[in-house]
Formats: C-alpha cells, structure tokens, sequence
C-alpha cells in the first residue's frame, strides 16, 4: 500500500488529499439480512473491519468536515478465459474490453469504501459530504482498490 496524504494551497485555503490502494479484488457491499428470530444483520460487517484495518493508518488526525471530491478506481483481476492459448498464453484476446461490465456492481462497492471512510474518527465524517464522485471499473493484472479523498 502507498501512503500520500498532502496539503496544497488553493484560494487561500489548505486542503487535504488522502490516497490509498487496498490489494486485492474489491469487495462489494452486501445488503442488510433478517435472521430467523427476526433481528437484522449485516452481512459486510467483517469486510467493512477488514478493509478500515488495511487503510486506518491514512486517516488525518481529524476527519474532514467539508465538501469532499472522491475518486475510486476498482481494479479487477482477469479471467484465464481472456488470455490466448498456446504459444501466445501471455497475450490478450481480440475481443477483450477495458472495462469490467460484469458483477459486481460499482455502486455496491463504492458503497463499501463511503461506509468504511465514515464516522466518528475515520477519514470524513459523514458520506452525504461528498459532492463529487468518480468511479470506474477496469480489468487488470492484479485486483485492487485506488481511492483519493480530497477537500473541494
């Protein structure tokens, strides 16, 4: 993981920039469960502690108050399926896109990055600050998550 959380002058003001990489194939949010005496659950709880405790050491001392810019690419590993056979394993197919349009939905994981980086003594304190937000879903060698946060 890379660690950069900087501050730059912009009319006057400083501003805060957090990034961060998680390693691995991103994880989408799960949707809420009943169990059977009726109680609700969150089946994301463990992926939500797993991924604060890989990114936790990039929070700033105090988390930002104001209107947040948040840029996230999701980076998931490719199939064999999209390699070419034989003497050109290494190579990738004609017909291979850029872009992953399968599941998991990027919403759901963007979801899971805005319900980690919220809170009292996280990165921002509530996710209804953030105000811009850009996402993309791409194929790649390795999975990972590349998040900026930063102050507009």
């Amino acid at each position: 993981m890379q660690k950069n959380i900087g501050h730059w002058q912009r009319s006057g003001k400083k501003k805060i920039l957090i990034r961060f990489t998680i390693p691995g194939n991103p994880i989408p949010l799960k949707r809420h469960r009943v169990s059977r005496n009726g109680g609700m659950y969150d089946p994301s709880s463990k992926d939500k502690k797993q991924v604060w405790l890989q990114i936790a050491k990039y929070k700033p001392k105090r988390p930002l108050a104001g209107d947040i810019m948040c840029k996230m690419v999701f980076t998931m590993e490719r199939g064999k399926n999209q390699y070419r056979t034989g003497k050109y394993k290494h190579l990738l197919k004609d017909n291979v896109s850029e872009y992953h349009s399968y599941k998991p939905d990027l919403d759901n994981m963007v979801k899971l990055i805005c319900d980690v980086i919220q809170g009292k003594g996280r990165m921002i304190c509530d996710d209804s600050q953030i105000c811009m937000l850009q996402a993309e879903k791409v194929w790649g060698i390795k999975g990972k998550t590349e998040v900026v946060i930063e102050e507009i």
